[in-house]
């Protein structure tokens, strides 16, 4: 049976909704109330999608089950390193994903974007390897940001430079796919990546 396509505003609001309350909350009260705001949101925008979609995406339910543990941790202990350090282990844990699937021989990106690009497998490895490494480099310059600079500095860096920088590195990878890519299959063949994530 056909899913139905979810809505268009859908995945906006799962993507900017937490970080933009996140980013107001910490404007109006703080780095701890915008944590717990920013719990509260992922956990509703997940619930909206569930009741629409009847599923949940798996990188935001990896990220808001990450936020959830360090973000309890930084409302329990009242401490702001462990917010602080949730950007590092959720880039470090996609990172070590896609090094491992290819290390098994599977590219995960495939199963993730497979419907929206055409790849052969040779383009899908040095894709996933490319993402990959840059994960691991925002984990990095995360660890380093936190660690050197004022808790604003790491705020606007999270808000706007780790976004910044996830949108310019995509659009370095248009070439590649520009180049290597091909029409999507015929719409009447089955979705091979159906109720994947």
């Amino acid at each position: 049976m056909t899913r139905a396509a979810p809505p268009s505003w859908l995945k906006p609001l799962i993507d900017y909704a937490p970080i933009a309350v996140f980013f107001l909350a910490y404007i109006k009260w703080g780095l701890i109330p915008a944590t717990a705001a920013l719990m509260a949101t992922m956990t509703v925008v997940l619930a909206v999608s569930l009741v629409l979609t009847r599923r949940v995406p798996m990188m935001p339910l990896v990220t808001a089950v990450i936020v959830g543990i360090f973000g309890g941790l930084t409302l329990w202990l009242n401490d702001e390193t462990f917010i602080k350090m949730k950007p590092t282990i959720v880039e470090a844990l996609f990172a070590l994903i896609l090094f491992g699937g290819l290390a098994m021989g599977r590219p995960l990106l495939k199963p993730l974007f497979g419907a929206a690009w055409q790849l052969d497998d040779a383009v899908w490895r040095l894709l996933t390897l490319r993402f990959a490494c840059f994960f691991a480099v925002m984990a990095v310059l995360n660890e380093i940001v936190w660690r050197t600079q004022s808790t604003d500095f790491w705020v606007a860096f999270k808000v706007f430079g780790i976004m910044g920088l996830t949108v310019v590195f995509a659009l370095t990878q248009a070439p590649l796919l520009m180049q290597h890519g091909t029409e999507p299959a015929d719409s009447d063949a089955p979705d091979a990546t159906d109720g994947d994530d």
